[in-house]
């Protein structure tokens, strides 16, 4: 099983908004304001609010983490059957969102995100990279290792075309606003064939879109 220890408050890095046991603090918040990297930090939290907020009645997705999905590419079936089936009863959810990361340690790391789906209902495996297929890999070696688990030893691997990143450091805001442009996509045709590239206006207004977003959930602290 996969545990986080809430994390403890700071004077000199304050937590700004907290999501069951993934919080924000000001270092994390700052990373939004100019060309930075998104730390892991940042996608937990968002995953995690689009589970317990954004589609916490619907019973057909589930959010991995990018922390969640770093350990389960070391796990064996049986510590994968524990934390996919018995925790999070992946077999009853027909669509998987991962985030993954390219880091080859347990700890966490590594440079860039893409994200990966599993849809039963297309039975394959799609991959968004943001940035000319490099983490393809990645989550080859993560599909190969989960598919058992899922019950998905048939499906596809399929490298889907998607908006390029302009830069060297917006894959995060990348694969935050695929998870969005895809849950919205797959909530209307139960399918993620078909899904169109994003437009760079998206990218632009979602580093903005989150800052208003942490301090709406940050009221609730």
């Amino acid at each position: 099983m996969v545990h986080s220890k809430k994390p403890k408050a700071s004077r000199a890095d304050p937590i700004l908004a907290s999501l069951s046991k993934n919080a924000l603090r000001m270092s994390d918040v700052q990373l939004l304001h100019g060309p930075h990297w998104l730390n892991d930090a940042i996608l937990n939290f968002y995953f995690a609010y689009l589970e317990e907020i954004k589609y916490k009645s619907n019973m057909d997705f589930l959010f991995v983490t990018p922390e969640m999905s770093q350990c389960m590419l070391y796990m064996d079936d049986k510590e994968l059957h524990g934390l996919l089936v018995s925790q999070h009863q992946v077999l009853r959810k027909p669509f998987i969102f991962i985030a993954v990361n390219d880091s080859h340690s347990r700890d966490r790391g590594g440079a860039h995100w893409s994200l990966v789906v599993a849809s039963r209902p297309d039975k394959s495996f799609f991959h968004f990279d943001s940035y000319g297929g490099g983490n393809t890999n990645c989550s080859l070696e993560l599909v190969n290792n989960i598919k058992d688990v899922l019950d998905m030893q048939h499906a596809r691997f399929r490298g889907m075309r998607c908006l390029q990143q302009s830069n060297d450091y917006d894959c995060g805001i990348h694969v935050i606003c695929m998870a969005d442009q895809l849950t919205d996509y797959v909530n209307r045709y139960d399918s993620v064939d078909g899904v169109q590239p994003l437009h760079q206006d998206v990218i632009k207004a979602k580093r903005n879109q989150l800052i208003k977003l942490v301090a709406s959930l940050g009221q609730h602290i």
